[in-house]
């Protein structure tokens, strides 16, 4: 081991945790991290290597390399241990492959990080990636890359790129396919798993390697782990890779491309080849340019644009950052109106970026920039460690061990020159403008050749550029006025009380408070959540639109204000629900109040501005109609809530119901939403007890004395969730095409309904999915090869809970998808019976673990909390009630457990499939013979092993608290020669609904009442 100069690594002032790096002899940079407090530990490896590395004619092989390291290695040879062992000790892995890195990241339960990173690098030392493997996992390639096709953000990336010069690695394609890494090689008698092995020992080197480890253990410790785990990977002693030249040459500037989308939308994009920040990160020139450039109050571009009715979003700042070049990239996104006027609103861009030349260098807004850095990086809040792993890893590649942490996030020296050199690159003679709208279909001219965008590009015209470049602003054009939301007060509060959980502090008429102070983050935030609870928000589907009218509306006027909170790190949101809407605000709880007092102030004063409703209702109604080029799997969990909750409208009735709106109908309607009204509020954070009584008695009486006159709300007009009670036995399917005709991929989504917020079926119905979801994932994904997106996953509908299955596939149909989940559950309950009490133990603590994995900030916290207070079951002692029955549990509870309610055979199980037929698959869901195969699809030799495993004649056992619930349905084990349910076809969802029981609503059940 050589140890590593003694260098001072930056850190945040409220970081607690030890840094260290070191070298390893194999040239291996690690940065430790030592948290004592931690309860996850996590690695990740940062390889400098990327898709620009691909040879010729074999695009995606790095990023094929990997999918595939994960596999296996010689010292744990079994396909999936790795993720097993993983999963059984409540952690996970992921991996990405950008331009010029790969980056593989898991984390796991801290007490066994060790055997964990054994396991990782082994990857790195020894991998098999066998043959068998090779070949199914570049379906999974093929799979992935079929699930983006559809997808405008790729299409429209790799359409830039397509378009930049063919000499740089820039413009290849990254993500390969079946094509790319199967069939041309075979045609030209190339073994790709020959050449994938090639490129590994190629370019995984450790000298091109950066370690991050997470851990609780001592830095001492961590490092005795890097060393006797790491020093053994080859350092093969490769240069990094270097790519000469830039993405564009001069022909690939002063361009126009047009586009036409997936979706329905205009947009319009700016991009500029500009120095990299990376290489004056201190003095931050493009992130002093973002600020400026991106900015949304009075004087900016994007507020002139929103203000003449030609644009509704606005973004600027740096992309796709590396050592030698980059991008500086401004994006709109465009009304009709805008799109009519783009001339216009390229000279308005230009012309203020004119007005920055002459006047916008000032030491006084480096002065905000830097401010506001400071502040968010020294009051950062804690964050998972498997994502700051992965932050941390890339950071190493780029920035010196100094600034690891910091990376490019905390500019400190003004540089005036700098920051011209940058702003002088973004001119119209060196502007490339990607410009998508569904108004260039049968325009163009050229299709992308990977993902089949069509689009045609034609030089801008010097004299128009020249137009652009000379132009005179517009006397709207100014730079912003000083941000006075910046923070300046970080003092803590002193605490009223310490307490575990929130308590209830004020009831009345019209509202009730949840409060928690801040006792365990001891950080200078706050956060505040107000439901309005209204009776008339949802009452039809008109008037679900109108709210969500509303509602945009609302964010629309108030953003010029609150977009100096948003930079000085307080944000707000406002959002619809089912039952009304919600006002969330968080931040430094400094000028919190100002900000909330703003809003509410807008509710009460809201008019409809009839320009601001044309403009909102064009938004709406595209938003709605682009929802039918969701992912096929989306479509299928958004027609799984339409059959599950009770009130929620179908969006082809709003998608109807939008055009014929007018300004006058909300007016009319307006003050109906907030006639009357109940607020559930829960303030937790950096503020006292009055002080968070003083913000919900301004709320209220702002709301009494407005212009409506709000009242509370009548008892019997309280808005509640209902879900869908499916009777024992239930097996039904909804098949319906997917609709994007464009799209190949069908999709499954199973749902088994298990029961409502009962804390023995909750803790095993989470056992089951633990104990299942990663030998699903491995026989549907990699070894059946199904689809790329194959999941298990907790469903949690207002407290009603069930398991759902996920698929979303090319290869296969829904139905046959359905058939192989109910074949591996056929085999999978063979494997339950067979699991050992060791097996079953290690499922338990996993489970116990997760549950009792400490919030890492405030924000974490409060989303827990506000779950129980919205869904009414103020169980805030949740996770330490569920542990108490966990340690209770045996193997036997879990086997009838799935005897109940999973197996084919459980008389207690209740089945929704959704079925999205995708392009590939749509006329055999006219030809299904889904119920006839539902009865013959289990393997029978299976089905009469499983029959012979001995089940215990007693009920699903309540252990809560040692005892015995009565509640519980005793198991009744069917007969051997006992038919599975016939699935019926659901034909139409709303008659579906109607003819299906509901759960009661757990608001203002039985319950105890917290307080202080």
């Amino acid at each position: 081991m050589v140890e590593a100069a003694d260098i001072v690594i930056t850190k945040a002032r409220n970081d607690r945790r030890d840094y260290h790096r070191l070298v390893l002899q194999n040239e291996l940079q690690v940065l430790l991290i030592s948290d004592p407090e931690t309860d996850k530990a996590a690695a990740a490896m940062n390889v400098n290597v990327g898709y620009f590395c691909d040879p010729e004619g074999l695009e995606g092989l790095a990023h094929f390399l990997e999918h595939m390291l994960f596999y296996s290695s010689a010292k744990y040879p079994l396909e999936n241990s790795y993720m097993k062992f993983l999963t059984e000790h409540g952690g996970h892995s992921n991996a990405f492959t950008s331009s010029e890195h790969t980056n593989f990241h898991f984390d796991v339960n801290a007490d066994h990080l060790e055997e964990a990173l054994d396991r990782f690098a082994q990857f790195f030392i020894c991998p098999l990636m066998s043959a068998d493997a090779t070949s199914r996992e570049i379906n999974a390639v093929d799979s992935e890359n079929k699930k983006n096709l559809t997808v405008d953000i790729w299409r429209l990336n790799q359409l830039f790129k397509h378009t930049c010069s063919k000499s740089h690695p820039y413009s290849k394609f990254g993500t390969g396919n079946l094509d790319t890494l199967d069939v041309r090689p075979k045609a030209r008698g190339i073994d790709t798993r020959k050449e994938l092995l090639e490129f590994y020992e190629r370019h995984y080197s450790s000298n091109l390697m950066r370690l991050v480890i997470y851990g609780k253990e001592t830095l001492e410790k961590l490092q005795s782990m890097a060393e006797e785990k790491f020093s053994a990977i080859k350092n093969r002693k490769r240069s990094p890779p270097e790519f000469s030249g830039q993405p564009c040459l001069p022909e690939n500037l002063q361009v126009l491309v047009k586009a036409v989308p997936v979706k329905e939308k205009h947009s319009l994009s700016l991009l500029w080849p500009i120095i990299p920040e990376t290489q004056n990160y201190r003095k931050g020139p493009s992130r002093y340019l973002g600020h400026l450039v991106g900015h949304e109050a009075d004087g900016s571009l994007f507020a002139l644009l929103k203000r003449l009715g030609l644009a509704t979003s606005l973004g600027a700042g740096e992309m796709d950052r590396s050592r030698e070049y980059a991008f500086f990239s401004l994006d709109i996104e465009l009304t009709d109106q805008g799109q009519r006027r783009f001339e216009d609103i390229l000279g308005l861009t230009f012309q203020y970026i004119k007005v920055l030349q002459e006047q916008g260098i000032a030491d006084w807004i480096f002065e905000e920039v830097k401010a506001v850095c400071d502040t968010k990086f020294h009051f950062q809040d804690k964050v998972p460690p498997f994502n700051y792993v992965t932050y941390l890893s890339s950071n190493m590649q780029l920035y010196p061990p100094e600034d690891w942490l910091v990376g490019s996030s905390l500019p400190c020296n003004f540089d005036a020159d700098t920051i011209k050199e940058v702003l002088n690159l973004l001119t119209p003679e060196t502007v490339r403008i990607i410009w998508a709208s569904k108004e260039f279909e049968g325009k163009t001219m050229e299709i992308e050749p990977w993902y089949g965008t069509a689009y045609s590009v034609e030089d801008i015209a010097d004299n128009f550029a020249k137009q652009l470049r000379t132009a005179i602003p517009d006397s709207q054009l100014h730079l912003p006025s000083p941000n006075l939301f910046i923070p300046t007060d970080f003092r803590l509060k002193p605490l009223d009380a310490k307490v575990d959980h929130p308590f209830l502090l004020r009831n009345s008429a019209m509202s009730r408070l949840w409060y928690k102070p801040d006792s365990t983050f001891l950080t200078p935030k706050a956060c505040v959540r107000i439901h309005f609870n209204c009776s008339e928000s949802n009452c039809s589907p008109e008037a679900d639109v109108l709210t969500t009218i509303f509602l945009k509306l609302l964010v629309d006027y108030l953003n010029e204000y609150a977009y100096f909170a948003e930079i000085a790190g307080l944000n707000y949101s406002i959002w619809q629900t089912g039952t009304g809407f919600q006002v969330s605000v968080s931040g430094y709880n400094h000028k919190l109040d100002v900000l909330l007092q703003k809003i509410i102030q807008r509710i009460i004063e809201f008019t409809v501005k009839e320009d601001r409703f044309i403009i909102v209702k064009e938004k709406v109604l595209r938003d709605c109609l682009n929802f039918r080029f969701q992912q096929p799997y989306h479509q299928a969990l958004y027609y799984s809530s339409l059959l599950l909750e009770h009130r929620k409208w179908h969006i082809n009735d709003c998608i109807e119901i939008v055009p014929s709106l007018k300004a006058a109908d909300l007016s009319t309607f307006f003050p109906r939403i907030l006639d009357r009204l109940f607020l559930e509020c829960y303030v937790a954070g950096n503020l006292t007890s009055d002080e968070a009584v003083l913000l919900i008695e301004n709320t209220e009486n702002c709301l009494s004395e407005g212009l409506v006159k709000i009242k509370p709300m009548f008892a019997s007009q309280l808005m509640e969730h209902r879900i869908v009670k499916l009777a024992p036995g239930a097996n039904y399917y909804y098949p319906v095409t997917g609709l994007n005709q464009l799209d190949e991929n069908s999709a499954l989504h199973i749902y088994l309904q298990v029961g409502q917020d009962e804390t023995l079926l909750n803790v095993l119905l989470e056992l089951f999915i633990l104990s299942t979801k990663q030998d699903i994932f491995h026989q549907l994904r990699s070894v059946e090869q199904l689809g790329y997106i194959v999941a298990l996953v907790n469903r949690n509908d207002f407290g009603v809970r069930g398991a759902q299955f996920i698929i979303q596939s090319s290869v296969k149909d829904p139905e046959e998808l359905d058939l192989r989940v109910e074949a591996f559950l056929t085999q999978f309950e063979c494997k339950l019976h067979e699991l050992t009490d060791e097996e079953f133990k290690r499922n338990v603590d996993a489970l116990i673990e997760l549950k009792l994995e400490k919030h890492k900030n405030l924000q974490e916290e409060f989303r827990f909390y506000w779950k129980e207070i919205e869904d009414g079951t103020w169980k805030f002692d949740r996770p330490q009630l569920e542990v108490a029955t966990l340690r209770n549990l045996g193997k036997q509870d879990l086997l009838n457990f799935f005897h109940n309610y999973i197996s084919m055979t459980a008389v207690n199980r209740s089945k929704i499939s959704v079925h999205v037929y995708g392009s590939l698959h749509e006329e055999n869901k006219v030809a299904s013979g889904y119920e006839k195969k539902q009865q013959v699809g289990v393997n029978e030799e299976l089905f009469s092993k499983v029959q012979q495993f001995p089940v215990a004649d007693r009920p699903v056992q309540g252990l809560i608290n040692g005892t015995i619930t009565d509640s519980e349905r005793e198991v009744r084990i069917p007969e051997n020669d006992e038919k599975i349910a016939q699935p019926i076809r659901i034909n139409n969802i709303f008659n579906f609904k109607r003819s299906q029981l509901l759960f009661g609503s757990l608001k203002e059940g039985v319950k105890a009442i917290y307080t202080l």
